[in-house]
């Protein structure tokens, strides 16, 4: 359609005039943190390109994989490997460069760097050498997967890789089950299954979603208990990378137990008419329930 074109020319010109406007730009020494798309490519910002153009020297995990990608966008910057088996030995050397006045960009194999890749490490010690630090946001999986989880995003705990021995695994799960917070994983996908089967039996059957190659030709999202979710990767196991998403726990409801409890321990400083009170918003149970068990507690030959 016309009026389409149109708009989209005006478009195409507003991006060129402000990928021109950054890249005239001098770019200031320092160490860039630049996310990067985690499977499509149009995914990337115009920031971030400039930067990469820019910088002197582009750490990254694989330079097979990276230089892919700024080949793709004609970056034709120097690429250099940084990853955790080379990390001790490189650090020195990157911030010699920093303190030489050189500007340094890192990027991981996908996504945002740092989340369960090395680099941190650096970040600090670029920090406390008084070096400049910025980061460039973008692409991650973690908040790519949460936003389409169907869960509860106003809290939760990126929990990384999930070890993979099963008795190590199982421990850590039991760790982050009184997390009261929307869980975030990564997985392998020959492990998928068996994580999701301990998930179920480790937190209970929450329910869950299971996010594969995300923002891919293939890109998948399975909605649904972590007993089920379980189930179907055990008959039918995925490629790619997975994220695994777990909702927070469920309420359970206070038993009269856990109010005589709360009871037992609040008369000895208050009246029954406050007690209850504070213990039916404390547990989120009607206050008659907490009067008429406190009552009952008064008259009873132990009270």
């Amino acid at each position: 359609m016309p009026g389409s074109d149109a708009r989209t020319s005006v478009t195409l010109d507003r991006i060129r005039t402000e990928m021109q406007q950054h890249l005239g730009k001098e770019l200031a020494a320092g160490l860039y943190i630049v996310a990067t798309p985690i499977g499509n490519l149009g995914d990337i910002t115009i920031r971030a390109l400039s930067v990469l153009a820019r910088a002197d020297v582009v750490l990254c995990e694989d330079t097979r994989h990276s230089r892919s990608l700024l080949a793709h966008f004609a970056i034709g910057t120097p690429t250099r490997p940084y990853h955790e088996h080379n990390a001790a030995r490189e650090r020195p050397q990157v911030l010699a460069e920093l303190a030489a006045g050189r500007r340094v960009a890192v990027i991981s194999d996908a996504g945002t760097p740092l989340i369960s890749d090395p680099g941190w490490k650096l970040v600090r010690e670029a920090i406390d050498a008084g070096h400049h630090v910025e980061a460039l946001p973008g692409a991650s999986a973690t908040l790519t997967a949460l936003a389409v989880a169907g869960l509860p995003t106003d809290a939760f705990l990126f929990a990384g890789f999930l070890p993979p021995k099963g008795a190590a695994r199982r421990t850590r799960i039991a760790e982050l089950k009184s997390v009261p917070s929307t869980l975030v994983f990564f997985e392998a996908p020959s492990r998928v299954a068996d994580a999701l089967a301990d998930l179920a039996a480790g937190l209970g059957d929450r329910p869950a979603a299971m996010a594969r190659e995300l923002t891919k030709l293939h890109e998948e999202v399975r909605r649904a208990s972590l007993s089920e979710l379980a189930a179907d990767l055990a008959k039918a196991p995925v490629k790619g990378e997975v994220v695994i998403v777990v909702g927070p726990p469920q309420h359970q409801e206070a038993t009269d137990a856990d109010i005589e409890d709360r009871l037992e321990v609040a008369l000895k400083t208050m009246s029954l008419r406050d007690a209850a009170k504070a213990i039916a918003e404390a547990l989120g149970v009607p206050k008659t329930r907490v009067y008429d068990l406190g009552l009952g507690k008064s008259r009873s030959p132990d009270a």
